[in-house]
């Protein structure tokens, strides 16, 4: 997939999340204060972070998506690293701030059972998120964007805080008012373990992290497709957003020319590049088959 139609998509699924999220906001907002439900209020706290993240991917996939300049020879892909790092911190301050507000209500001992009406609205945010989730996610795997999934478990992660803003209002109202705000620091702690698990994903972005073993298995499978490569050594493979940089090692006939060799090297790159749409780029360094050359010597 093009970087620009890479874009269009993650721009369309942006625009979709903006819009939900608002509304959810101002619906659990509102019927949270007239409800006088913790839970509620702080799921609305929680939506509304999620359109400032949205904004947030938008921005930081734009600038990904640029193409190389003289500053940046590469690109700008780790750009989708740095923004899920960023989508992670709004999560984990999200969910402190969550935490604290429902502990105050708790400590305070002033606490009444919300309004049956915010019962119906934690269930319209469940469905809601959940299916915002589901369209999200799929985009997300689509492209192969780290920096869109981390967005899709942003509305996962508040359907989650719903569910737990259901029983608390549920229990609440049948008599244990205690849960409402309980439910609020459940909430705050499934914001908070997805906001790490994301923060570590983007560092191992930003950390050249190699990818897992079948992904690396795959390219020297590739490369050694190709006519003229012998065996393929020492692959490398490290992330740049949501693509991959490939450094690799080619063992080819001793006795052909330099041409032969750059060809074969040239051979292996195309059949990377034209099966895996992951791959930026491939440098390959051509090598003697060191087999060969003995043998070549013994006769």
């Amino acid at each position: 997939m093009q970087d620009q139609q890479r874009y269009q998509e993650v721009k369309r699924v942006s625009i979709v999340s903006i819009i939900g999220n608002v509304v959810l906001t101002i619906i659990k907002a509102v019927i949270g204060i007239i409800s006088g439900s913790t839970a509620l209020f702080a799921d609305s706290i929680h939506s509304a972070s999620d359109v400032f993240g949205t904004i947030v991917l938008l921005q930081g996939l734009r600038i990904a998506h640029m193409p190389p300049d003289e500053s940046h020879p590469y690109g700008h892909h780790k750009a989708e690293s740095i923004t899920s790092k960023l989508l992670a911190i709004i999560l984990v301050v999200t969910a402190l701030g969550i935490g604290n507000e429902a502990i105050k209500v708790l400590r305070s001992q002033d606490i009444s059972p919300p309004g049956i009406i915010a019962v119906y609205t934690a269930i319209v945010s469940i469905v809601i998120k959940e299916g915002m989730y589901r369209y999200v996610m799929g985009v997300g795997k689509r492209i192969k964007s780290q920096a869109v999934i981390a967005d899709a478990w942003q509305n996962r992660s508040d359907a989650f805080s719903s569910v737990a803003t259901l029983i608390g209002v549920g229990g609440s109202i049948a008599g244990y008012p205690f849960m409402d705000p309980l439910a609020g620091i459940f909430v705050s702690l499934m914001i908070l373990k997805t906001g790490v698990s994301i923060y570590i994903d983007a560092i191992k972005g930003l950390m050249d992290t190699a990818p897992e073993g079948s992904v690396i298995e795959d390219i020297a499978k590739l490369a050694n497709e190709a006519e003229g490569v012998i065996s393929v050594q020492d692959v490398k493979v490290r992330q740049y957003g949501a693509k991959y940089h490939v450094d690799m090692k080619i063992c080819v006939d001793p006795k052909i020319t330099v041409e032969e060799g750059h060809g074969a090297a040239a051979r292996a790159k195309e059949n990377i590049m034209k099966n895996r749409e992951d791959i930026l780029d491939v440098l390959i360094h051509v090598n003697p088959c060191p087999n060969l050359m003995k043998k070549y010597r013994d006769e």
